[in-house]
């Protein structure tokens, strides 16, 4: 893992994102150990949180829990927590197993088809809607303008970001921008987990094309992305949106095996430019897909998207 850490600095360094007026970024944490367990944690007087991952961080033993009522997610000291191995069945009743099932289920189908696609949580269970913004690997800069025209009434903007591991260590001013604007109380940022390498091959079959490609490390595709972002000062969420929102029955079992919500659309607005109440909106804020930045724009402009923006942990 250092090693990784290494290189994504010297990268992240020679990106083409850098502006004149972004702060160098900060040493790296090393996190080391990194995989998942499911645990039951409680401290005296506090509400049980469950432990999903289990790591060390510059060598202190660290838990990534996650409330099973809010779904948020938090890094917490292991010592301060007494856990016990717990199971999904045992977690049933819970909002959050509920929603990592309910997400993961196989299409209403006789037969599981090879390719599903637009898997997972579309749309939400309350009014107004859901912006999400896909940080897949580019070789341009993040549209730091489109993300500041977001600054509305409504003061922090929730915004999910779904970013793969290789833009972040290609864009590290990118990402730094990103956090001052979380700092600013400007953004309200939950970190979606969008595979390390989001692999793709344009004109390739759905079939064997994004994380379908023989070869793809699922475990390393989603756990090496959480670390990268902890070593960046980061926490991820419980959510995670697969590349081309593409994936097959053996990629579903594999994000509930590892207790994550798997993040559909209702409108990639792209491709589909209709917004529904509680739609979950996808756009793509990396600069390869200005099509659908404008059309938000428009549709924002005049009072066509469905308000008040929501936190994408209140759609499951």
């Amino acid at each position: 893992m250092t090693a990784l850490l290494a290189i994504a600095a010297l990268i992240a360094v020679s990106s083409g994102s850098a502006r004149a007026e972004d702060a160098p970024p900060a040493a790296l944490a090393q996190v080391q150990d990194y995989r998942p367990v499911f645990e039951e944690c409680r401290k005296a007087g506090g509400a049980p949180r469950l432990a999903i991952r289990r790591m060390e961080i510059d060598g202190n033993s660290r838990l990534l829990t996650v409330d099973p009522g809010t779904l948020a997610t938090r890094l917490e000291r292991e010592q301060e927590w007494s856990c016990a191995d717990t199971g999904d069945e045992r977690q049933k009743d819970t909002r959050y197993i509920r929603a990592v099932r309910s997400s993961s289920a196989p299409p209403d189908v006789s037969s599981p088809p090879e390719v599903i696609a637009n898997a997972g949580l579309t749309h939400g269970v309350t009014t107004g809607s859901f912006i999400t913004g896909d940080l897949c690997p580019s070789h341009r800069p993040l549209d730091r303008a489109f993300l500041e025209k977001l600054q509305t009434d409504q003061s922090p903007m929730p915004l999910a970001l779904a970013i793969s591991g290789t833009w972040l260590i290609r864009h590290e001013a990118d990402f730094q921008w990103l956090r001052q604007q979380e700092k600013a109380a400007v953004l309200r940022i939950t970190w979606v987990d969008h595979s390390y390498h989001h692999p793709y091959v344009p004109g390739r079959p759905l079939a064997d094309n994004f994380l379908l490609m023989p070869g793809v490390d699922m475990r390393s595709e989603v756990l090496d992305t959480e670390r990268l972002l902890i070593a960046h000062g980061e926490t991820p969420s419980v959510f995670f949106r697969f590349p081309g929102l593409t994936s097959n029955p053996a990629l579903m079992q594999a994000a509930r095996d590892f207790h994550l919500i798997v993040l559909g659309a209702d409108a990639w607005l792209a491709k589909s430019p209709r917004v529904r109440p509680g739609g979950i909106i996808l756009v793509h804020p990396n600069g390869n897909e200005p099509a659908g930045l404008e059309i938000f724009s428009a549709l924002l402009a005049a009072g066509k998207l469905p308000q008040p923006f929501r936190p994408i942990e209140e759609a499951p």
